[in-house]
């Protein structure tokens, strides 16, 4: 993945926290706007999500900043 999508995923797993606490949930829509202006990143996201570690659809936001700093 990407450097900037990782810290844009950290950023926004900080930001949902801090806002909702440790056990706030989030899907990877969550690391983009509402409008499609970057479908290559959005499918990038998708892939390591969906496919690659088959996360379901509402996941913590804690478990994927520490997957996302480990480098899975």
């Amino acid at each position: 993945m990407r450097k900037e999508l990782r810290a844009r995923i950290i950023e926004v797993c900080d930001r949902k926290i801090a806002a909702k606490g440790e056990d706030v949930g989030l899907s990877f829509y969550a690391f983009f706007k509402n409008k499609n202006d970057n479908p290559d990143e959005l499918m990038e996201a998708a892939t390591w999500w969906i496919k690659t570690h088959e996360l379901d659809h509402f996941v913590k936001a804690r478990k994927v900043k520490e997957m996302v700093q480990k480098g899975l």
